[in-house]
């Protein structure tokens, strides 16, 4: 009995003494490796605690994010002033024609926000994409947008040269988690961009129109027949690229599309 208490006690010595030592090392290395990669906020530069689902954005940062608040434009989804809500249009959309049948996001394209984008798609910060996603998943629970009434999800696609150059579509990664986190079937080839274009940040509004007119294709046009879309983009800003798309779909038989984007 004592050498089996004897040998009992010397092993749980031995495993408490492995398993200190393994936590003092994981300590060490998770203190070296902050030293080395110190988690710093990518919209202000600021040192920052570990909080799920912000790991890279400090909670300051993250409460500057201006949302988007009703009421919207009945069109394009911004938020209407006390002008513009007799009209229950902004007063762009009052001059404009859009293919997509409605607009909504999350956000205003501003401040943090703007900068998180520019980080996630011109800078290869791609871990970005799920605190984007919680933003879109939040807003749609939250203003009850009809998803359960839309048969697929659409990203809107990138040339190849601008995919390859950029290694991922952003549209793609936001609308894979939208219909992973709502169960909805995504189309992620059913429509291609079929030329290059200049970038449409410079060109003035004429100018992003021609731009881009004619330079999407609907592969498989039988397969959205008469259905309802969610058509999912980064940023709404003239609304020039998201209307060419939708304009594509609809010619292919897509009988209601909403746009949603991260922000507008």
């Amino acid at each position: 009995i004592l050498l089996s208490t004897k040998l009992t006690v010397n092993y749980f010595d031995k495993a408490s003494f492995h398993c200190y030592y393994s936590f003092m090392l994981s300590g060490l290395l998770k203190g070296l490796k902050n030293l080395i990669y110190p988690n710093l906020c990518l919209a202000c530069g600021d040192l920052i605690k570990t909080t799920p689902g912000q790991e890279h954005i400090c909670a300051g940062c993250w409460g500057k994010i201006e949302n988007n608040r009703p009421p919207f434009c009945a069109t394009c989804g911004r938020h209407l002033d006390i002008e513009a809500i007799r009209k229950n249009s902004c007063p762009h959309c009052l001059n404009e024609k859009f293919h997509f049948d409605r607009a909504f996001s999350p956000c205003v394209y501003t401040g943090i926000i703007k900068k998180l984008i520019h980080e996630f798609k011109y800078n290869g910060k791609d871990y970005l994409i799920t605190p984007f996603t919680a933003l879109m998943n939040t807003f749609i629970r939250q203003y009850c947008l009809p998803i359960e009434h839309l048969d697929f999800i659409i990203p809107v696609p990138l040339h190849k040269s601008r995919q390859r150059e950029r290694e991922f579509n952003q549209a793609q990664l936001l609308s894979q988690r939208i219909a992973n986190e709502f169960n909805k079937n995504l189309l992620s080839d059913l429509l291609i961009r079929n030329k290059a274009v200049k970038t449409q940040t410079e060109l003035t509004l004429p100018e992003r129109r021609r731009n881009v007119e004619g330079s999407f294709t609907v592969t498989k046009p039988d397969l959205i027949k008469d259905t309802n879309l969610l058509l999912i983009d980064d940023v709404l800003t003239t609304g020039a690229t998201s209307s060419a798309a939708a304009r594509s779909l609809k010619d292919a038989g897509a009988k209601t599309i909403i746009l949603m984007t991260l922000a507008n």
